[in-house]
This record gives structure tokens, C-alpha cells and sequence, in this order.
């Protein structure tokens, strides 16, 4: 399917939601090319996870203010100042995800793009998560089911592989809650999200790169701007230094 505008958008998710009522979440990518894998398992040669947690560690804890006490907050901080991890970021909006897919037109402006969007739930069935008495049910980085997915645990398994899940984590931060983000996150098993299955856990909208730049100017109108989804002063001088 192919999108060119937001009230094409618009259009394709009312019918979407005609037709059910699970959650679905969002996540736009510049390049039409790129699988739904996360940074760790797109690297050619990699350290250990743990190797990478330890080196962070090191040079990140004089600079924060409260030292997170479980790997999955390491893990989140990382991932927030750009370290390859497992995770992949996702969105509860459509147009957080669909700025995403947009904004840097000046590095892949020759790229189509493309909106992915998940049913989270239907994700984790696949990795035998489920809930009998809760629909669209999703774990938290909190309960049982993802102490597998902790930097110790595969580090003590090596030869379990497991599917990756869908899971919602605590907004602690301006940025996370600004993205209304949420997560997957993968496993030992590097494998592509959109390849899992039967895939009916995932639809894929494609945005010719011809009309990035329109849906762009339409999203700043609505407010979707750089500020307003990274509320740091870094924002601002950036789009002072576009303004000039």
C-alpha cells in the first residue's frame, strides 16, 4: 500500500480500524529497504551486548543523575544516546512514526520510505506470549516473561534463541513520552520482524519519495516538529541553524 499524503494516511487507518480494535502501534523508517531489525543485529562485526553495557557504564555513570539499577535501564539509556542495542523503537501515533519515515529528506530524499505498522499482541503470540483472559494483552519490561530477553540472561544462554516481543516500558524521560515510544526487542534469533510467521502481525505503507516533502510541510503545520518530539535544547539550535 502506498501512501502520499496524510489524509491518505488517514483513510487507510480508518478502514484499518473498521475491521478491528486491537492496539497498533507505529514506526516509519527513511529507507523502504531496511528490515525491522535493530542496530546490534545490522552491525557486520559486533562486541558482546554485555562488553558494549560495560563500556557505557563506564563514561556514562558520573554523567547521570540517578544510576539505573537493572540492565533493561541501561539498555533504554543507551539506546536514547544512539549505542547499537536490541531494542527498536516503535510509537502509539501514526504521525510521530510518520515524521520519522520523513525528516531527513537531505540524506535519503532518494529513498522511498516506509510506515510500518504492528499489532503488538499478535507479535508475542508468535513468541507463545499471550494472555487468555486479555485480548491485547502486552508485557512490561517488569514482568516474567521478559527476564529471558535481560542482558544477563542471554549472556548465560547462548544457545536459546527466542523470537523477539513487544513491550511497553515506564516513560521516564522528556523524548519517550513526547513519542509516545514503546518497544520490541530482539532475542538471540536475528531475524527480521516482517519475516516472522505468518506476518499478518505487520502492514507495510510505502511513501514514494516524491512526495516526502509535501507530508514533512503538512506535519510541521500539525505541529510535528523536530522540538516537539526531541524537547532538548539541542532542538533548538538545530532549528535555528535550518531557519538561517
Amino acid at each position: 500500500m502506498v501512501i502520499n499524503s496524510i489524509q491518505e494516511l488517514l483513510e487507510k487507518l480508518e478502514k484499518i480500524h473498521q475491521d478491528q480494535d486491537q492496539s497498533i502501534w507505529y514506526r516509519g523508517q527513511a529507507s523502504s529497504e531496511w528490515p525491522l531489525k535493530p542496530c546490534y543485529l545490522r552491525l557486520n562485526k559486533v562486541q558482546s551486548e554485555s562488553t558494549l553495557l560495560k563500556r557505557f557504564k563506564q563514561s556514562a555513570a558520573m554523567l547521570i543523575d540517578t544510576t539505573p539499577k537493572q540492565s533493561f535501564d541501561w539498555l533504554f539509556l543507551m539506546q536514547h544516546y544512539g549505542v547499537p542495542t536490541r531494542l527498536l523503537d516503535w510509537s502509539e501515533s501514526p504521525l510521530v512514526a510518520l515524521y520519522f519515515a520523513v525528516e531527513n529528506i537531505e540524506k535519503h530524499g532518494d529513498d522511498d520510505a516506509t510506515l510500518w505498522l504492528l499489532y503488538p499482541s499478535e507479535l508475542n503470540k508468535n513468541a507463545h506470549i499471550n494472555n487468555k483472559d486479555e485480548d491485547d494483552y502486552i508485557p512490561s519490561f517488569e514482568d516474567e516473561e521478559l527476564k529471558s530477553y535481560s542482558v544477563e540472561s542471554l549472556k548465560s544462554n547462548a544457545r536459546v534463541q527466542l523470537l523477539p516481543v513487544a513491550t511497553i516500558a515506564t516513560r521516564n524521560n522528556a523524548r519517550i513520552q513526547a513519542q509516545h515510544g514503546v518497544f520490541t526487542i530482539h532475542h538471540h534469533e536475528n531475524i527480521a520482524i516482517e519475516e516472522i510467521g505468518d506476518k499478518s502481525h505487520i502492514i507495510k505503507l510505502t511513501i514514494p519519495k516524491a512526495s516526502k516533502k509535501a507530508i514533512k510541510s503538512q506535519l510541521a503545520l500539525l505541529g510535528y516538529t523536530k522540538f516537539q518530539l526531541f524537547p532538548e535544547l539541542a532542538s533548538i539550535g538545530d532549528i535555528i541553524k535550518e531557519s538561517i
